[in-house]
């Protein structure tokens, strides 16, 4: 008897895929909290093409309603600054010297339910790569039993494991989810 070319492990990576995705597009949510993971998408027009902000600038977070981004390079902090500003996040950059502070703005309650709505959407598509990668699974394990290449019985315990698998991925989205939908509703 060959060897079935499913492998669990293979299958709760992709599901992993999923959820780690989720993390980083629920990351970059604005809750009125500061993230530096919020300046990511900011790209800066420096030495003739564009940068990613981290590749010129230091950011941190000093307190939890501010931003502050050290430039490295003096001759770079309007680039910096006209960068944040063009980015369409809604920040206004103070300047002082190399560093750029930047104020977070309170969230209304209109915008928060904007907020968790699109947080909602991200996690129904994670959701649905889950099942995707369910469906695929179970594919194979069909394929095989067809091919006799496992038993029927064989089929039925790894389609088990697949759902557990999956069961337990969808759970965790719904955790990332419970968890972000609480951040964005409570300040």
């Amino acid at each position: 008897m060959a060897a079935a070319p499913f492998d669990i492990n293979d299958i709760k990576r992709r599901m992993q895929g999923a959820t780690a995705a989720l993390r980083h597009e629920l990351g970059g949510l604005r809750t009125g909290r500061a993230s530096a993971s919020m300046l990511e998408p900011v790209q800066v027009e420096a030495y003739g093409s564009h940068m990613p902000l981290n590749q010129v600038a230091t950011v941190s977070v000093p307190e939890p309603r501010l931003l502050s981004v050290q430039v490295w390079d003096k001759s770079m902090v309007k680039a910096v600054e006209k960068a944040i500003v063009d980015s369409n996040l809604g920040l206004s950059p103070a300047t002082e010297g190399q560093v750029l502070r930047l104020r977070i703005p309170e969230l209304n309650e209109e915008r928060r339910k904007d907020l968790v709505k699109v947080a909602h959407k991200y996690a129904e598509a994670a959701k649905v790569a889950v099942r995707h990668v369910r469906r695929d699974g179970l594919d194979v394990l069909k394929k095989a039993e067809k091919a006799h290449e496992i038993s029927e019985d064989d089929h039925e315990r790894q389609a088990g494991e697949v759902q557990k698998a999956t069961d337990a991925t969808i759970g965790e989205i719904d955790q990332l989810l419970a968890a972000k939908e609480k951040e964005i509703l409570t300040v």
